[in-house]
């Protein structure tokens, strides 16, 4: 989901409350603070030799001592709309940070409502993308992945 999906279905919800559900059915709990809206840029050079680029809006959910704060979906909003247009934010892939003994980033995957507007949280995968020179062929002799193939 991205910025600008998101930011339409908050503004659809007002003050009803906002929830995370972590990919495992966990939540990160209800008092969480949104305390950073970021842009993440990256450059990198993938095993087959392509430069690639991927961008992202990243929100750090924080949590406190403050049990008694509830973040609304108007609230949610309005935090996102004063980075969209300084950082150039406009309709980017939206992950939630989050710390629970190891910070990790979860890509927002859908929102739902009902008492509560429910943001579930996705999982993020390591992959290969430059399968086609990497994987051996299927088929193909035993060792087919020498040092001079351009293979990782």
């Amino acid at each position: 989901m991205n910025t600008a999906e998101l930011t339409a279905l908050l503004a659809a919800f007002g003050e009803k409350p906002v929830s995370f559900v972590l990919p495992d059915g966990g939540r990160i709990p209800d008092h969480a603070h949104i305390t950073e809206v970021g842009r993440i840029d990256r450059e990198f050079l993938d095993c087959g030799g392509v430069m690639r680029r991927s961008s992202f809006c990243c929100l750090q959910a924080w949590v406190a001592d403050d049990t008694d704060h509830r973040l609304s979906a108007g609230k949610l909003k309005a935090i996102i709309s004063r980075a969209l247009e300084p950082l150039g934010l406009a309709a980017l892939p939206v992950e939630i940070e989050f710390e629970d003994g190891l910070i990790s980033q979860f890509p927002l995957v859908s929102v739902s409502a009902g008492d509560a507007v429910v943001l579930h949280l996705g999982a993020k995968h390591t992959d290969c993308l430059a399968k086609e020179i990497c994987l051996p062929v299927p088929g193909a002799a035993e060792g087919c992945c020498t040092p001079d193939s351009g293979c990782c």
